[in-house]
């Protein structure tokens, strides 16, 4: 599935804010202060010939803990922490952030996808821009919908097409889709991202951020670390899932649950799979396991996109569960599967551990500092999908923060009394009422595959591929959409308890 990691976990350091919890009708209450989750870490692990320590980090509670990777975040890390040589750096193309700077009009905090984007897109409507966070490349691959890349623009940072998937839930017929996928190049990807960053103007600065906090002028402050202080007009947090020492999110909300994936871009003898299809889904059991076994608590499915005849990333990828299933366990489910199969693994290009939180609550939205990306919880919580959506959005989002500053008449100052209010018509764009009624649609859907078992969840995808139109149903809110995971979870409790 798409890969979106937890690239900008770097950008973090220690912040401590308040929390909120949304009472009745939308009131608000802040929460005592609290002190941050203290996790202590020293382990070692190695990828291939590197090493990488993980040591004492500091989370903002124990859910940001396991957004951020939680028992398996030194897997996450060794995926952050790969070597991509192609990849130009921010700091070589993108001007820096200079002592004595005067107020920005925005500061964006991440340098994944959804940082970028909304930096250029910010930029090129005449904003002053700056980016802080570790200078890292993209490491993650992403799949996407083909049509969808094309109505953005960046259809040539696809590096394969297959102009039809397939999806394997028993050994019955399999059920090609009709929709082209596409393998995005996170090289391609990074490099037209910066370009437009370039391009635009956009500053940059090389570095984690400790703390935000809110000047008298109304102005918010970005204290970097070396006591670099970066002052702006707005702040918008882009630094990925666990960004919870930066915003306040509501409490009350659904628990955040965990997609896990492993994968390996191999080269093969006896590939069974037809070079021209993308395997969406491949949820037939090639090994039975006891039905008390670990293996069996976590139903997994294969992801394959065959590069070649002989070259294939394959991926074991558990779609949701409670708790993260373990990178190990999916590991050797992996390999038990291409053993079945019949697949001789003659070489390995790269291995990939992709963490993705889905579900959870939304961002409090009547704070001043904004967010973007998977830190404003835009990350689909039924599949993981969150890129496409990041970048769609970034341009509209870059328009109301422009009319914003320039209907208030505020690109000289912000008043302290008026920020909240001009903060709220920021995040009313990015979760309108709609939208919100949208992800709750999906939050029931994430909830009955968590209780779903294999068989459970192949009832249900076979009733969801049925549905004309299926795909519209993941991204466009409709009751349809919540009459089929009834009837689905109806059809699993009926087969479970034998009626």
């Amino acid at each position: 599935m798409e890969c979106v990691g937890a690239r900008n976990f770097a950008t973090m350091a220690v912040f401590t804010c308040p929390r909120f919890i949304s009472l009745g009708r939308r009131r608000i209450m802040a929460r005592k202060k609290q002190s941050f989750w203290p996790i202590h870490m020293k382990v070692k692990c190695s990828s291939g010939s590197e090493s990488l320590v993980v040591d004492k980090e500091n989370f903002a509670d124990e859910e940001d803990y396991i957004k951020a990777g939680g028992s398996e975040l030194m897997f996450v890390q060794m995926q952050q922490n790969k070597d991509m040589d192609q990849q130009s750096k921010l700091s070589d193309k993108l001007r820096q952030i200079s002592d004595g700077q005067t107020v920005l009009d925005l500061v964006v905090i991440g340098c994944g996808p959804a940082g970028l984007a909304l930096a250029a897109e910010s930029a090129k409507l005449g904003l002053n821009v700056g980016l802080v966070g570790p200078d890292l490349p993209f490491t993650n691959n992403y799949g996407v919908w083909e049509d969808e890349f094309k109505d953005l623009g960046l259809q040539a940072c696809i590096e394969h097409v297959w102009q039809d998937t397939i999806v394997y839930l028993d050994d019955a017929d399999p059920i090609l889709i009709g929709r082209a996928y596409g393998r995005v190049s996170r090289h391609l990807l990074h490099e037209e991202l910066l370009k437009r960053c370039v391009e635009a103007g956009v500053l940059y600065l090389n570095s984690k951020v400790e703390r935000i906090v809110k000047a008298t002028s109304g102005h918010s402050l970005v204290e970097c670390k070396g006591n670099v202080v970066i002052p702006c007009r707005f702040v918008t947090v882009a630094s990925g899932a666990a960004s919870g020492k930066f915003l306040q999110y509501e409490l009350g909300g659904p628990r955040v649950s965990v997609q896990t994936a492993y994968g390996v871009e191999v080269e093969v003898d006896n590939n069974p799979f037809d070079p021209s299809l993308m395997v969406f889904m491949d949820y037939r059991d090639y090994v039975k396991h006891d039905a008390q076994s670990l293996e069996a608590k976590y139903p997994t499915f294969l992801y394959a996109m065959p590069m070649s005849p002989t070259r294939v990333f394959f991926e074991e990828t558990c779609l949701a569960s409670k708790d993260a299933m373990p990178f190990d366990l999916l590991k050797k489910k992996l390999m038990l599967r291409l053993n079945t199969l019949g697949v001789r693994i003659k070489e390995i290009y790269e291995e990939e551990w992709s963490y993705i939180p889905v579900g959870g609550s939304l961002p409090n939205t009547e704070q001043k500092t904004l967010a973007f990306g998977a830190a404003a919880s835009m990350v689909h919580p039924a599949t993981g999908y969150s890129v496409v959506r990041s970048l769609s959005e970034a341009p509209k989002c870059a328009s109301v923060l422009a009319n914003i500053l320039r209907q208030n008449n505020i690109k000289n100052m912000l008043t302290s009394s008026s920020t909240p209010s001009i903060s709220t018509q920021a995040w009313n764009t990015l979760w309108p009422q709609e939208r919100k009624r949208q992800r709750s649609f999906f939050l029931f859907g994430l909830a009955l595959i968590l209780q779903l078992d294999i068989e459970g969840i192949r009832s249900f995808f076979r009733s969801f591929f049925r549905v004309p139109k299926w795909y519209g149903l993941i991204f466009a809110p409709s009751p349809r959409y919540l009459r089929l995971c009834c009837s689905a979870h109806q059809k699993y409790s009926e087969n479970s308890l034998g009626i």
